[in-house]
């Protein structure tokens, strides 16, 4: 039953990929400044928004893990496999949002890169969760879920800067679509509905991934228990 739904869901998901590019490809207009370059914005901002969710549950799960350690571990696993699931997905949105930026930059500013506030926070909250996800891969010790725990909260820290950088400060980086102002958003509606549908597709894409390394996780802790007891017996 739950392959059968997760296949439904998969199915789904790769439904409204192709159906949020053929929005964002062949039905949105062009914009009138930037003309077809504008078009990675479909890509770009969803991206962003579906990292900030994830980083958030990743957020979450690292409260969760050390409020639960001592006296739940049971909760506290299952908090510790949220947070290392949404910091997994996070950087790979996140990365698409540091690939997707500059190809627009380069178009638009004439380079690749400049140490904009919005992009150099972007870049620290990048290199923030790669360091979590290095750290949870190499380093041993019973203090390592602690240690990660405290970097992920540290890391999300930076998701509001990253956020409010161009609120903020004076940057290179355009003014807010959404909530930025009496001119801000979206007014043709072919361009907000091919918006919003791969938003949707992200972010159904997203979880996805997000259920998967979570199982993956938790079988991994499972199978670290049996054979942390199984040592304990034979010795």
């Amino acid at each position: 039953m739950k392959k059968t739904l997760l296949g439904i869901y998969a199915a789904v998901t790769a439904a409204l990929m192709v159906w949020g590019y053929y929005q964002a490809i062949y039905v949105a207009p062009d914009e009138q400044t930037m003309h077809e370059v504008q078009r990675i914005f479909y890509y770009h901002v969803p991206s962003a928004m579906v990292a900030f969710l994830f980083f958030a549950i990743s957020l979450l799960g690292s409260i969760g893990f050390l409020a639960f350690r001592r006296n739940r571990p049971d909760w506290a696993q299952r908090a510790d496999a949220w947070a290392l699931a949404g910091a997994e997905v996070g950087v790979v949105f996140c990365t698409v949002v540091l690939i997707t930026g500059p190809l627009w930059g380069r178009r638009a500013w004439g380079i690749w890169w400049t140490w904009d506030a919005r992009l150099t926070t972007t870049l620290v909250l990048w290199l923030i969760y790669v360091s979590y996800l290095l750290l949870r891969r190499f380093a041993a010790g019973p203090q390592v879920q602690t240690l990660a725990a405290v970097l992920g909260i540290f890391g999300a820290l930076d998701v509001p800067i990253v956020y409010m950088s161009n609120r903020w400060w004076r940057t290179q980086h355009p003014a807010p679509v959404f909530g930025g102002g009496d001119d801000s958003g979206i007014k043709d509606p072919t361009m907000l509905a091919a918006f919003g549908w791969n938003v949707l597709a992200w972010l159904a894409w997203g979880i996805l991934i997000l259920a998967l390394r979570y199982y993956v996780e938790r079988q991994h802790q499972k199978n670290a228990s049996l054979e942390a007891q199984a040592a304990l017996e034979g010795a």
